[in-house]
């Protein structure tokens, strides 16, 4: 195995992607290479270590030891068994290695000290902790419905043998059961998370980033009144289903703070008060900074923030630069990074910044340039149709509403109304001074604050990480896959988003892990790798009539090795073997009349 190197141009910039690959020869003499992990831009401590371990698995060498069947078996050794190789068995092939990952993260996290007190085992014996456990490695290894985890996933998994239990983790009613009890808990385990992430990372709560998502329902079920599934603004382009929306909260690492799911009919300004109020309540007033996009805070939220002596920096429509353009065009630019820069202008409470960037301004030049030409085509196109009014109406119509806002740049002069003619036609031109006006704007974007006394490339630091809150629902909503929901209980509907809020909290432990490392490797990456390391039973007969039985995990291939190293882990020994009596066949007996 060996680093390599790929170098891509981009943004006027020579980038260094690396990767591990390693030789494989064919039977044809010919070598191929295969890559094994991509790492993505590392610095030069981070390659050396990659170099130090790839040297050290590079040296490792396999032998082979001789199995020797009962024939040659010590005669003077009673401790002996003999055993029939001719009648091996390998049974039971299950998934282990990712298994063992999330118990390893679950154990990291010390979330058995957190619920071993809050879900105890049941009069019956059921143990809730591990059926808890089950729920969210299942989330976060191949996430699907409960019912799937009781019908397949589990008798394909290796839990059983990590939690040292067996199927009645995954009895279909215990399943959903355990989804009861858990909401209860929320607000404890966000403060023991907390502490947990701070011991373990260094984690910092003082710069709290905010959004909201939301997620769907395929059947529209019935429902009380007060129901939160409701009809409303649909991130995923699905307004014609009901859904609920997720608000999130999380630091600019990726650590989440607090979560709440919330009506699918809740406008987006109408949520930060409460949060606000929730936040203070459960981990005291400081001066935190929120950060938050545009169309989430309301004049009388940024006030409540002021009178609570907290922080914001808050994304701001376009339209208010329009009241700010003279002043801010005396304010020189301040360069925060190749091809970024910012100007800053204070006003009576707040202190404006905005931000400029070149790789924005060809983004956004681009996408309205090419929705500008679709729709000068589309509308040259109906120019030549023969439609009466009302029909041409409702083609522009549809014509407007696929070029979105680049529709405004072309003035559209169409027939009068009391027209008699059959046909109707129309002139179009371009709005040149609302294009000048548009390209000056690309690229830029206003944000507005009370952190007066703030350099303001940080402050632009700040707002672009708004990128972590957006990462987090996006693995929520693909890797940890939150939807489809099948429940119709409002309870378990909140349950299931609890139980793929863990295995996020699982999924941020081992991203935090990997950062140190190289931030091309994904914790997705990561759990696909060790999914490959399978468990076995080998069952060997004996010559005494019984049978040993043996569960092994497969050795790890060398980019497993790297992995452990890196990640400082350790598996475990292989489980104990079992001998056991062969269980007789029970043959049919007449029964005498």
């Amino acid at each position: 195995m060996f680093l390599r190197c790929n170098r891509r141009l981009k943004d006027g910039k020579t980038h260094d992607y690396w990767s591990v690959v390693e030789n494989r020869r064919l039977a044809d003499g010919r070598v191929v290479q295969r890559q094994v992990l991509y790492l993505g831009e590392i610095n030069a401590s981070q390659r050396e270590a990659w170099r130090k371990t790839i040297e050290v698995h590079d040296e490792g060498t396999r032998r082979q030891v001789a199995l020797f069947p009962a024939g040659s078996m010590p005669a003077d050794d009673a401790n002996a068994i003999g055993i029939r190789l001719d009648e091996l068995r390998l049974e039971r092939p299950r998934q282990w290695g990712a298994c063992w990952l999330s118990c390893v993260l679950w154990q990291q996290l010390e979330l058995d000290a957190f619920w071993s007190a809050r879900l105890p085992p049941s009069r019956e014996g059921t143990p809730w902790l591990q059926v808890l456990q089950t729920l969210v490695a299942y989330r976060l290894i191949d996430p699907g419905s409960e019912w799937r985890l009781h019908r397949h996933w589990f008798d394909a998994s290796a839990m059983a043998d990590l939690l040292h239990a067996d199927f009645a983790l995954a009895e279909k009613n215990t399943l959903y059961r355990c989804l009861d009890r858990l909401a209860a808990h929320k607000d404890e385990l966000f403060k023991f998370l907390c502490r947990r992430w701070g011991e373990l990372f260094g984690a910092k709560f003082d710069v709290l980033l905010y959004d909201l998502t939301s997620t769907y329902f395929e059947s529209d079920v019935e429902r009380s009144e007060h129901d939160k599934r409701q009809y409303g603004y649909s991130r995923d382009k699905r307004g014609d289903c009901r859904q609920v929306v997720i608000a999130l909260i999380v630091t600019p690492e990726g650590f989440p703070l607090s979560y709440e799911v919330l009506s699918g009919n809740t406008a987006d300004a109408t949520t930060l008060g409460d949060f606000l109020d929730r936040i203070e309540q459960r981990y005291g007033r400081a001066n935190r900074i929120w950060v938050m996009d545009r169309g989430v805070p309301t004049e009388d939220s940024l006030a409540q923030m002021r009178r609570m002596g907290a922080s914001y920096l808050v994304g701001t429509p376009k339209g208010r630069l329009t009241k700010l353009e003279q002043g801010f065009l005396a304010q020189p630019w301040q360069r925060v990074r190749e091809g970024v820069a910012v100007k800053r202008l204070g006003a009576d409470e707040d202190t404006y910044v905005l931000a400029q960037s070149a790789a924005r301004i060809d983004k956004e030049r681009a996408m309205r340039q090419r929705r500008l030409r679709r729709y000068v085509q589309r509308l040259q196109a109906l120019q030549g149709q023969m439609l009466t009014r009302d029909q041409l109406l409702m083609k522009l119509g549809a014509a407007k509403h696929d070029a979105g806002r680049s529709a405004q740049l072309i003035k559209v002069h169409l027939p009068e109304a009391s027209s008699s003619a059959k046909t109707a036609s129309f002139e179009f031109e371009l709005d040149r001074a609302r294009l000048r006006q548009v390209r000056r704007r690309e690229g830029r974007y206003l944000l507005r604050t009370n952190l007066a006394a703030h350099d303001p490339a940080q402050l632009w630091t700040f707002y672009i990480q708004l990128t972590e809150v957006e990462q987090a629902f996006k693995e929520l909503k693909h890797d940890l896959a939150v939807r489809p929901i099948f429940h119709s209980s409002e309870k378990r509907i909140e349950a299931h988003i609890f139980v793929a809020f863990l295995a996020y909290c699982l999924q941020v432990t081992l991203k935090a892990q990997l950062k140190r490392l190289a931030h091309g490797i994904t914790p997705a990456e990561v759990i696909a790798k060790f999914k490959t390391m399978q468990m076995v039973d080998v069952h060997l007969p004996t010559t005494d009539g019984r049978e040993l039985v043996l569960s092994r995990y497969t050795q790890p291939e060398a980019d497993h090795r790297m992995l452990l190293d890196l990640l400082r882990l350790k598996l475990p020994d292989q489980p104990p073997p079992k001998i056991t009596a062969k269980h007789a066949r029970i043959t049919a007996q007449p029964i005498p009349l």
